[in-house]
């Protein structure tokens, strides 16, 4: 298990929100940051503290996504025409791990990007294994034959406590997805309050 995978159950407390609405998230039993002093913490933050909490929240988000290519990701928001925030958050919804937590074929991101490392996702009837992979509205996204019956997939797809958003078609008889449209802001079924504009004010310093 990478260190990555393992530090979400810290990025809850850490951040100070239950950042994917999970019911068993250790915020809703422990509303303080972890460690030592985690509880005697005070102080408001300054300009540049909000601006970074506001981006360490979305990039934890998608899945804890790297500095490197999360400032990537911006890069190619700022060369798009239109607004700036919107473009980042289309780009983060585009993410195929993204598609596959949104059609829930896994329970979290991180899970998502698994199945899609083993190789358990096609995309237009190819594999693809590249969590980051841009989709388009075009593709079809699908669980390859031998891994439809897989427990993580059938346990994810019966789960209610969230919904498909309406901007993803979904198909669970045959576990295929697709991205009817690239999803504004205010759009995205976020369980906590993002602030994409205070990442964008963050980078552009």
């Amino acid at each position: 298990m990478t260190k990555r995978i393992k530090s979400k159950h810290k990025v809850d407390r850490r951040l100070k929100v239950n950042l994917w609405g999970r019911p068993k998230s250790p915020f809703n039993t422990r509303a303080y940051p972890p460690g030592q002093h985690g509880q005697s913490r005070k102080g408001k933050p300054t300009d540049y503290g909000v601006q970074l909490i506001a981006k360490q929240k979305l990039k934890s988000y998608y899945g804890n996504i790297n500095e490197r290519q999360f400032r990537n990701i911006y890069r190619k928001a700022i060369k798009k025409r239109g607004d700036t925030t919107e473009n980042l958050i289309a780009l983060l919804e585009r993410r195929l791990d993204t598609i596959v937590y949104r059609g829930k074929f896994a329970p979290t991101v991180f899970a998502a990007r698994q199945l899609i490392n083993h190789g358990h996702i096609k995309v237009n009837k190819k594999k693809v294994n590249v969590s980051s992979y841009l989709v388009k509205e075009t593709d079809v996204i699908e669980v390859k034959d031998k891994s439809k019956k897989l427990n993580i997939i059938e346990g994810s797809l019966s789960n209610k406590e969230r919904d498909v958003p309406e901007y993803i078609q979904s198909d669970s008889k045959n576990k295929s997805v697709k991205l009817v449209r690239v999803p504004k802001f205010a759009e995205v079924p976020y369980p906590v309050i993002m602030e994409p504009s205070l990442v964008i004010e963050y980078y552009s310093r």
